[in-house]
């Protein structure tokens, strides 16, 4: 299947993570929610694209570096965080550029599900944080995809596409399903140890307009799944 090129699509996209649902009031208010007091904390953005969320922390007092693999992202994250952003083009399922036990936090907000091999990519994530330094990840909650495809093997690790629409813009998005044990084992193989899973509700302040129908308030569904990890 071809894969997820932001660079193609990175205005399109931008413009709608910043007030859609799924993004602007529930993955990122979840992210930013179990970080908790980031003052004065380290904290590696990863796949930060045009650095909403690297934003977001800064302006709570954490010293935030970020990459990304599309170019035109960092551009665009460049653009919102100034010149002298700590901001690179990199690409996790390689060696990172940063120092051993460089950041107290590591956030990565829906990024490991574009990859189907987790254990470098984890190991990498593993070096660059403190002892006891927290990897805040966001992904796809594995029972979506068997709720979209009830034929699928929920069980097995499959790459998928589907099409989402970003500010008019029609984008075929390409990830991997893993089942939840595969995950958690994955985390544990890598050095890291499970301290929070959170499937939340959304943003109470999130717009009528985008709030969907038929919920109760809080409003919670099924879409991502996130985790806090502790590296040991």
């Amino acid at each position: 299947m071809p894969k997820t090129d932001y660079d193609e699509f990175a205005e399109a996209y931008a413009a709608d993570n910043e007030v859609n649902l799924l993004n602007g009031h529930y993955e990122r208010p979840a992210m930013l929610s179990l970080a908790g007091d980031v003052t004065g904390r380290r904290i590696l953005d990863v796949g930060c694209g045009a650095g909403p969320l690297s934003a977001a922390l800064r302006d709570r007092g954490a010293i935030v570096s970020g990459f990304d693999l599309s170019s035109a992202m960092i551009d665009l994250a460049r653009r919102r965080l100034g010149e002298d952003a700590d901001l690179t083009v990199a690409d996790l399922a390689k060696p990172l550029p940063y120092d051993d036990a460089a950041f107290d936090d590591v956030m990565a907000s829906l990024v490991l599900h574009y990859l189907e091999d987790w254990t470098e990519p984890l190991a990498e994530l593993r070096r660059v944080l403190k002892p006891g330094g927290r990897l805040i990840l966001s992904l796809n909650h594995p029972i979506v995809h068997q709720a979209l495809n009830p034929d699928a093997d929920y069980f097995g690790v499959t790459e998928f596409s589907f099409d989402a629409e970003h500010a008019g813009r029609t984008v075929v998005y390409t990830l991997w399903h893993r089942p939840l044990q595969a995950m958690s084992d994955a985390f544990t193989a890598a050095g890291f140890r499970i301290s929070a899973i959170s499937e939340p509700p959304i943003d109470p302040d999130t717009p009528t307009e985008l709030r969907p129908e038929g919920l109760p308030h809080p409003a919670r569904f099924i879409s991502f799944i996130f985790f806090v990890l502790e590296a040991c």
